[in-house]
């Protein structure tokens, strides 16, 4: 079976950073696989906890620990100096499936949320339970999350219900809840004057302080599965308002980014961003670094991918996991990062920061040179990709470097014509050869009939197969 995409390439969507030859770039231009060495090395795998019984549902950081929760209803705590698990673990007290858990900001307390309709707190120094606070309507619960000051407490429930917890005294303070599916999401905002959930209908709904819904719109069609924000603020704009990074997952295979911004005077606003497709198959986690100079997404595809945030471009692809990737997880002051799985790990991976900004550094070089690409650049780049087809359409829209930068895949679309979407390869060359030159998704004309592999897709079957054969 052949898998044929008839649209401009996934993996040459960023053709500074992602297409390499052995030749160099236009006119002698240092090449991008300076970049891609770089990178390599930039992630490596320094541990492997291995003692949960079944899946893994979340991982958590605090500034001197590491939490994990699983479907063997346990929590386990570790020690960021060694690894080793504290005398006091595994914490046992639900008795269903724990799918969340989290650290309050000092790292003093830990929350962690069950099928059992309970978030329970638990004294990190010693593992004693500090409080069961049992959710009003007795529902599974999914998520769990501390405010930034400590004050509060989230936890969202399968019956849409959300619950604002006094996390001093352990006593309800406002209850909500969404008109469809369940709360598998939470996120506060880094003021904490508002927060967001996530639902498996797609909605993403922003909530205030108080427990009044700001906003609600569908922001992945099949399902939330995640949502997290940068620390750090896209900007700060008059009148005190500030702009914040919100990124969501979900069962459509996307990350999408946000900018959001809120204040009491001028009220809220939520922006939708941009789409990264980096994935072939749901996306089940999201998570920012300290620094907000990265994003992590974990996926079904067993991958687990990290992007820059500033450019978007992937930096490393991770296939270390075994089955579906359910959690991942920056430490709050080092560059460390654990991504949790169905296959009963944790992996915690190291970044390098000195080869990262060196990786950095280069590609805003080759970013520059690639701005100054005229036309005739830009052509023969696309014929170095076995492009040439693409020639004609490029020069007709006068494609030079800047613009080709900021091509998306809508403007591919509606602009270029070039479609976008995946087909099998006897299918869809049978369709050309028979029918008119249309694309079978949206019956426009195409102007190219040219035919690219999509290779993603066809790893995805490969592992798939290789999975589902054995």
């Amino acid at each position: 079976m052949g898998s044929i995409c008839l649209r401009w390439p996934a993996d040459l969507a960023c053709p500074v950073i992602y297409c390499s030859r052995d030749s160099g770039g236009p006119r002698g231009r240092p090449h991008p696989q300076a970049v891609l060495l770089q990178i390599k090395n930039m992630v490596k795998l320094i541990h492997t906890l291995a003692d949960h019984g079944d899946d893994v549902n979340c991982c958590a950081f605090s500034f001197s620990l590491l939490a994990t929760c699983s479907l063997d209803k346990t929590i386990r705590l570790y020690s960021l100096h060694d690894f080793t698990e504290l005398p006091h673990s595994p914490l046992k007290f639900h008795t269903y499936a724990v799918h969340c858990c989290c650290f309050s900001p000092s790292g003093h307390i830990l929350a962690s949320c069950s099928t059992d309709g309970t978030t329970v707190l638990w004294n990190t120094e010693n593992g004693q339970m500090l409080a069961v606070m049992e959710q009003p309507s007795g529902s599974p619960v999914r998520v769990c999350q501390f405010s930034p000051d400590s004050r509060c407490l989230t936890s969202g429930a399968a019956d849409g219900t959300v619950v604002l917890w006094n996390a001093q005294s352990y006593k309800l303070y406002r209850c909500g809840s969404v008109k469809d599916g369940s709360l598998v999401a939470c996120a506060f905002s880094p003021n904490g004057s508002f927060f967001v959930t996530g639902s498996s209908c797609g909605d993403l709904t922003v909530w205030d302080d108080k427990m009044r819904c700001l906003h609600s719109e569908k922001a992945h069609d099949l399902g939330i599965t995640c949502c997290d924000f940068s620390s750090q603020p896209v900007s700060d704009g008059e009148q005190g308002l500030q702009f914040f990074r919100l990124a969501s997952c979900g069962q459509d295979c996307q990350v999408k980014i946000w900018i959001v911004s809120f204040t009491h005077i001028l009220g809220f606003e939520l922006k939708y961003k941009s789409t990264l497709s980096g994935h072939c198959a749901p996306v089940l986690a999201c998570a920012f670094s300290h620094d907000g100079q990265m994003l992590v997404s974990g996926s079904v595809d067993k991958s687990v991918i990290v992007y820059d945030t500033n450019t978007e471009n992937i930096l490393h692809t991770l296939t270390q996991h075994t089955r579906y990737v359910t959690t991942c997880a920056f430490a709050p002051n080092t560059l460390l990062l654990a991504t949790g799985s169905m296959d009963k790990t944790v992996n915690i991976w190291q970044f390098d920061l000195e080869t990262l900004c060196q990786a950095r550094s280069t590609e805003d070089q080759l970013k520059q040179f690639t701005e100054d690409w005229s036309e005739e650049d830009v052509s023969t780049w696309l014929c170095a990709q076995d492009l040439k087809d693409l020639v004609g359409i490029f020069k007709m829209n006068n494609i030079d470097g800047k613009e080709l930068l900021n091509l998306t895949k809508e403007s591919l679309a509606d602009d270029l014509k070039i479609d976008g979407y995946s087909y099998e390869k006897e299918a869809i060359e049978n369709w050309i050869s028979k029918k008119k030159r249309t694309s079978p998704m949206t019956n426009l004309v195409l102007p190219s009939a040219v035919l690219t592999p999509n290779r993603t897709l066809k790893m995805a079957i490969n592992r798939w197969l290789e999975t589902h054969q054995k």
